[in-house]
């Protein structure tokens, strides 16, 4: 039944097909097989348990791994279903990986993504962090099989060379024309992106505010193009990207959007950082505000503070004698977080890297700390400053399991332990998982 590979002078087996069975699922979007030869297989549109014809799409005879496909689904997991997007599937879209499973199998499949990830890189069992093994649906997203919720505040859009807006294939800078993302949210959808001409445009960034009627798109040209007259759908602000500098720059309407969080609005410039799906801000202070427990009066720090979520969530709730200092490196999030917790005497925002700002402040000791690192993590360096400080409680907001995981190792290093860790399915159809880890000094015991 298995075909011999095809001998090529580079020794690629790019396009070779092999029938193998899915074992599980791997961190990435993509589930593991092994070739009859033992070489491994990390497939995508394929689930665990499965039967598949599956072809190569990277990778060449002495490879460590091959990427493939499952093109032919010849023994059906009971979780599969028929993808909802018609753009799903091999050599397709590359925004979701997993539209043809059921929403509770997407989110078991996570939960043991994540569940590997805590026992190889911190050898932790989802007992000892202090975690049931679930991953929460986000309000409003619980939708029957073969429905998908729209979600996505924020959508990159690529330009092909006909001018037509669509997404980036999987690992790939080709384009895949669409008409409409489903799971965009109504506001992005709203505004028509994938139905107007944008010759000479690279990328269209649209972002629609959660809280506010705030629509904004930032235009990127291709070298030399002049930027087009936006008309869309809605009313919308207009950025562009500096071909000389990279910088965003205003066209026409508000250089920012206004997001509400926690009963406060937000200040949101230039395209700057904000959590994609609307409930994942106010589930993230919520998760973050139950596992601190602030007190008033109490010193906290907010690390990578992007324009201040968690610094404004904190400072309500410290009082007026409590203090907040948040860092950030990005120059405009600086500027909004100060604007955004102005109102706040005691808390200051300053600008840099955490490992280099935090030891020229002077502190030395901090009741609190939240962290919400980029996907690469806090890292061995910062989180030994952290620990050094003596937080009664630090909570750690991460976005990849794989970098979570690698940085409870440090913390425990450094005499902290997990108190609980919960997940939450925020990036639905996606392989992606945001989770909230509570951690504690590892001497108060059990």
């Amino acid at each position: 039944m298995q075909a011999e590979p095809k001998k090529t002078p580079a020794g690629s087996l790019v396009g070779q097909e092999y029938e193998v069975e899915i074992g599980p699922v791997a961190h990435g979007g993509h589930c593991i097989a092994r070739t009859s030869e033992g070489q491994v297989l990390f497939v995508r549109h394929a689930l665990p348990g499965e039967r598949v014809v599956a072809r190569v799409t990277e990778g060449e005879e002495d490879s460590r791994f091959l990427r493939a496909d499952a093109v032919t689904v010849l023994e059906a997991s009971k979780d599969r279903v028929e993808a909802p997007c018609p753009y799903a599937g091999p050599g397709r879209c590359g925004g979701c990986d997993w539209q043809h499973a059921k929403p509770g199998a997407q989110r078991r499949m996570k939960g043991e993504v994540i569940a590997e990830q805590l026992k190889r890189l911190a050898d932790l069992t989802p007992e000892e962090a202090g975690w049931d093994g679930t991953v929460m649906p986000a309000e409003g997203d619980k939708v029957p099989a073969g429905e998908v919720p729209a979600w996505r505040t924020r959508v990159q859009y690529a330009v092909d060379d006909s001018g037509h807006a669509g997404l980036r294939r999987h690992r790939s800078h080709e384009v895949e024309p669409i008409e409409h993302c489903m799971i965009a949210a109504p506001g992005v959808s709203e505004l028509g992106i994938e139905q107007r001409d944008w010759s000479g445009m690279e990328s269209i960034e649209a972002i629609a505010a959660t809280g506010s009627q705030d629509r904004q798109v930032i235009l990127t040209p291709r070298p030399g193009a002049r930027l087009p007259i936006v008309e869309l759908d809605r009313p919308v602000s207009v950025m562009r990207v500096e071909e000389k500098d990279g910088g965003v720059h205003r066209v026409h309407g508000r250089p920012f959007v206004r997001e509400r969080a926690d009963d406060r609005t937000y200040r949101v410039g230039s395209g700057g950082f904000w959590q994609v799906h609307p409930k994942s801000a106010d589930t993230l202070v919520k998760a973050v505000m139950q596992g601190l427990m602030p007190r008033k009066g109490e010193t906290a720090l907010d690390l990578y503070c992007g324009v201040g979520l968690f610094a404004g969530a904190l400072a309500d709730r410290l009082g007026d004698k409590g203090a907040v200092l948040g860092i950030e490196t990005g120059k405009r999030a600086v500027e909004d977080a100060r604007h955004n917790l102005a109102a706040f005497d005691r808390v200051r925002i300053e600008q840099g890297k955490v490992e280099a700002v935090l030891p020229r402040t002077g502190i030395t000791e901090a009741d609190l700390i939240v962290l919400d690192p980029p996907r690469a993590g806090a890292g061995k360096k910062t989180v030994g400053l952290l620990t050094g400080l003596g937080a009664r409680r630090i909570a750690y907001v991460a976005c990849d399991p794989a970098a979570l995981a690698r940085d409870l190792g440090y913390f425990r290093e450094g005499g902290y332990r997990v108190r609980t860790l919960r997940a939450f399915d925020l990036f639905p159809m996606t392989s992606h998982v945001e989770c909230v880890a509570i951690l504690e000094p590892a001497d108060k015991g059990a």
